[in-house]
């Protein structure tokens, strides 16, 4: 999710029917499960700049405990739905769609567009939302509802109870206490509206000479600054506040759209010139890794000097090289809007999908609803053919599971 079209980001939706059939089975990696529990059990600092504490080993222990005794007991289209997320206009839902994502079992939500309803109204929806949700084996899997909750030009919940927050230039401008202390009642505000994961801070460093003339970030004023000095402690500094009252946070889009000029919701063929896997543009988000960030969203621009075959969200070079390996990312992987972006057109939708789970991602954000049914089907026809790829889904469905034991999602006896 980049910004756009009036920065309305992903006005999309989710998905569409069933595959309830045969029960897929694969083996449960547990070291997986225990890493990428770890990693979401970390908190961010007190101060920014801070080491964050290793989790308690037994919370820890305990987390992957009830993770693997949900997914043991979920049947293949249920762990497959795991991996999408699908899109819902929060101001005018389409029950139709809804109706799709519960069908085929998806298991997050982005409320798109604009919505001036406010907490209560908000909180309404996302309460029918939950209560669709599946059980398993008397086990509740709770939805991650997610928004873009950035501040400017991007803020898609406002209203009654959610606060008018300002653009990512002016948070930049203050002190990160001050912006620590905001970020953490903005996520109460979106707590209390039952959002659970907001697809923000950018941790995007779009350089002074750019400026207005990059098209997805710095058009809309939505960076912290224009060094990666200036940006790293705010990114961490909003991201330590959402962690503080225990709503997730999402660094993106990595490796960084600061250095673009298209945007790749409105534009083909984006691509970077500039950034190296040595850049200083990296800097925030390696250092939000660091203090403990669960989620990191990838751009769909193509970075010539990392990856010049592929666009960043289908490279296992950028995914599981650069951000897993060299950063040592534990958390979950999710994608930019996979479903209207205009950078991945060209690319059939269930392709999109394969792609992205193969380099290494968790979470396909499908902005288009309709597109879902071919994306599960690929993914399960995959899975039956491929170890190594069903291996993958394997981890990344442990991975969304423990991002939901933390912010109380599975109830576990």
């Amino acid at each position: 999710m980049t910004s756009q079209q009036a920065p309305t980001h992903r006005s999309r939706r989710a998905p569409s029917r069933p595959s309830r059939g045969r029960k897929l089975l694969w083996p449960i990696p547990l070291l997986a499960l225990s890493l990428a529990t770890a990693s979401l059990g970390a908190t961010y600092p007190s101060h920014p700049s801070a080491a964050s504490h290793a989790p308690d080993a037994s919370a820890a222990g305990q987390a992957a405990s009830c993770v693997d005794q949900v997914y043991s007991a979920m049947t293949g289209p249920q762990r497959v739905g795991q991996l999408f997320m699908g899109s819902i206009t929060a101001s005018t839902p389409d029950q139709k769609r809804i109706q799709v994502l519960r069908q085929y079992h998806v298991g997050s939500v982005f409320l798109a567009g604009r919505s001036k309803a406010g907490t209560k109204a908000t909180k309404t929806l996302v309460d029918s939302l939950q209560a669709k949700a599946d059980t398993v084996s008397k086990h509740r899997v709770g939805l991650l509802v997610s928004t873009d909750q950035e501040g400017g030009q991007v803020q898609v919940l406002s209203g009654p109870g959610f606060s008018t927050i300002p653009s990512g230039l002016v948070q930049g401008s203050w002190s990160t206490s001050k912006l620590r202390a905001e970020a953490a009642t903005w996520a109460k505000q979106l707590k209390a509206a039952g959002v659970n994961l907001n697809l923000a801070p950018v941790a995007d460093v779009v350089p002074l000479s750019l400026g207005k003339n990059n098209a997805p970030i710095g058009r809309y004023d939505r960076e912290y600054g224009h060094t990666a000095a200036a940006v790293t402690p705010h990114s961490n500094a909003f991201a330590a506040g959402f962690a503080q009252s225990n709503v997730l946070a999402t660094l993106k889009h990595f490796p960084g759209l600061g250095n673009v000029r298209g945007n790749t919701d409105t534009t083909a063929n984006v691509v970077d010139t500039v950034t190296t896997t040595k850049s200083s543009s990296l800097t925030p988000f390696s250092s939000g890794i660091k203090a403990g960030a669960p989620f990191v969203m990838i751009s769909l621009a193509t970075y010539n000097k990392i990856d010049p075959k592929h666009r960043a969200v289908f490279s296992s070079t950028v995914i599981q090289g650069l951000l897993r390996k060299t950063m040592g990312f534990q958390g979950v992987v999710v994608s930019d809007d996979l479903g209207n972006a205009v950078a991945v057109k060209t690319v059939a939708p269930a392709d999109r999908a394969l792609n992205f789970l193969s380099a290494g991602g968790d979470l396909v954000l499908a902005g288009e609803p309709n597109q879902v049914p071919a994306m599960t089907k690929a993914v399960t026809a995959r899975m039956a053919q491929s170890a190594a790829f069903r291996a993958q889904v394997d981890q990344s469905v442990h991975r969304v599971l423990a991002a939901k034991q933390k912010v109380g999602l599975l109830t576990c006896g």
